[in-house]
């Protein structure tokens, strides 16, 4: 029997709110909506395999050359792609994380290297991490902020994680698809590293913050054109469609939307914490558009006789029952939920 992975499981039961899909808790902007429209009608045409407009525009926007970029049906078919790309033996992943980068690499064969964070270190990445990286380490998988943690890794200490990287020949994905969410995005990424590092990759997506996980936009940026290459080479023709070009286009003028967002997760999130934290949840300080937190057993199934949905963490690699993680939705939404929590705690 499948078993869905991930938040985001609409269809299964009837609900009324979802925390359980990390999205822009504003939705989709209207013209990226009336953008994605034009494309329905105008995909009587194959869509562009190059994505030419919206390479240029995303290149033009974050002053990076067009050839570094490679557009995906979604950020995950790009972590299928890259992995397929590069034929790696061992892969290197943090633990807890997110399933897609072990889940590609099972696919294609590969031996699997887990990292487990620590709760007693509230997740976070120790500079142990750096001895997992090996002369036998083919591939490595990080992203910032984690998910589901929500936490961050320092830039200085991403440089190091690099230069271990590039010493013992390994490449690393960097998935950057929570980035715009946080208060200061531009001190954690490493964008500015693109050209220096030729073993990095750093994946983004539209999916999050533009709220479109409906339309599948991702893209990823690397330096190494052999590696772009390769990649487009597994990947299928026409595998963005034209909706979602033209809506990824019109998403790049929106940031007076992204601005707003950002400042309003900022705030909220902090909000939902204490909240939590006074009915007597520990909850873990993430800097993302989400919360992680433990809880009372069978807590999602609780939830749902509310009719809320949230995200049963217990399938992740190195968490138990227990543990959970709900997004940063508007107040009134996110009211209902501390209501919910409180009534389960108290039970």
């Amino acid at each position: 029997m499948y078993m869905h992975r991930h938040g985001g499981d609409v269809y299964s039961e009837p609900y009324e709110i979802d925390f359980s899909a990390n999205i822009n808790p504003f939705g989709m902007p209207q013209s990226v909506k009336d953008a994605a429209w034009e494309g329905v009608l105008s995909s009587v045409n194959y869509p562009d395999v190059s994505c030419r407009q919206l390479k240029k525009k995303i290149s033009e926007k974050n002053k990076i050359p067009p050839e570094y970029f490679i557009f995906g049906n979604g950020a995950a078919e790009l972590i299928f792609a890259v992995v397929s790309a590069l034929k790696p033996k061992k892969v290197l992943v943090v633990s807890p994380g997110f399933a897609e980068y072990e889940q590609a690499a099972r696919a294609s064969g590969c031996e699997i290297e887990h990292y487990f964070l620590k709760e007693d270190n509230q997740f976070l990445l120790e500079k142990s991490y750096l001895e997992s990286i090996k002369e036998d380490t083919d591939l490595v998988f990080l992203c910032n902020p984690n998910n589901p943690t929500g936490q961050l890794i320092e830039c200085d200490f991403l440089q190091q994680i690099l230069e271990k990287c590039r010493a013992c020949k390994a490449f690393l994905v960097l998935d950057e698809c929570f980035n715009e969410f946080l208060d200061q995005p531009n001190q954690y990424t490493m964008l500015s590293k693109t050209k220096e590092f030729k073993n990095m990759m750093i994946l983004k997506a539209f999916t999050k913050i533009y709220a479109m996980p409906g339309l599948r936009l991702g893209y990823a940026i690397c330096s190494d054109r052999t590696v772009i290459e390769k990649m487009e080479a597994m990947l299928q023709p026409w595998n963005v469609s034209v909706p979602a070009q033209m809506a990824g286009n019109a998403a790049l003028d929106e940031e007076a939307c992204v601005q707003m967002t950002r400042a309003f997760i900022g705030q909220e999130r902090i909000w939902m914490k204490k909240e939590m934290e006074r009915i007597g949840i520990k909850t873990f300080d993430s800097k993302a558009n989400y919360l992680f937190f433990k809880g009372p057993k069978n807590l999602a199934q609780y939830c749902k006789k509310y009719g809320i949905l949230i995200r049963d963490c217990s399938n992740y690699e190195g968490l138990s029952n227990g543990y959970y993680r709900v997004a940063v939705r508007r107040r009134e939404e996110n009211e209902k939920l501390i209501s919910c929590l409180e009534k389960a705690v108290g039970q």
